[in-house]
């Protein structure tokens, strides 16, 4: 189970918006639906968690660059909102480059119609290993709102709430809730 909302920062403080992400398939699909939440280019915190497997924060501010945390990675990496976020940057990829290892480790020597299917389970290991476990991303995305990286690192269970009552907004966001 899901949950994913937006806040907002306006002048009269945090504003709560339940989120669909059913249409959401890029980084850039989400950073959009952020700003649209905010015509002012005040922050909006995108705020997703999967039944206390994993949460994560992208931070929008104005037409900046998404800034990105994600407290477990290969959690995130076995959810298709997980894998929104799990950017190559993010994960210190440069893109292509897993193209070019695939092409690389296959044997082509005229039996490949032939190999057993246990080849395909370590070629899925290997990729599932390319991903941390544990914490992504930009550690200090939430320092200037009076969550530090501590405090983003030690948040486990509920903690979407935990970050919306230290933003002062855990009442907007039960709202969406």
């Amino acid at each position: 189970m899901y949950f994913a909302a937006l806040l907002a920062r306006t002048e009269d403080g945090w504003k709560a918006s339940d989120t669909e992400l059913d249409d959401v398939e890029t980084l850039s699909d989400l950073a959009d639906l952020a700003r649209e939440a905010s015509p002012e280019d005040d922050t909006v915190l995108v705020l997703i968690e999967q039944e206390d497997a994993w949460f994560g924060v992208v931070r929008i501010d104005g037409e900046e660059d998404p800034r990105i945390y994600v407290s477990d990675a290969a959690a995130a990496a076995r959810s298709s909102y997980g894998e929104i976020l799990l950017t190559d940057e993010l994960l210190g990829r440069n893109p292509g480059d897993d193209d070019v290892a695939d092409l690389d480790s296959l044997d082509l020597d005229g039996t490949e119609d032939g190999e057993d299917e246990d080849d395909d389970g370590e070629d899925a290991a290997g990729s599932a290993e390319a991903v941390p476990h544990g914490p992504v991303g930009d550690v200090e995305i939430l320092d200037d709102l009076g969550v530090g990286e501590k405090e983003l690192k030690a948040l486990a269970t509920d903690a979407v709430t935990e970050i919306a009552e230290s933003l002062g907004a855990s009442e907007t966001l039960e709202l969406v809730r």
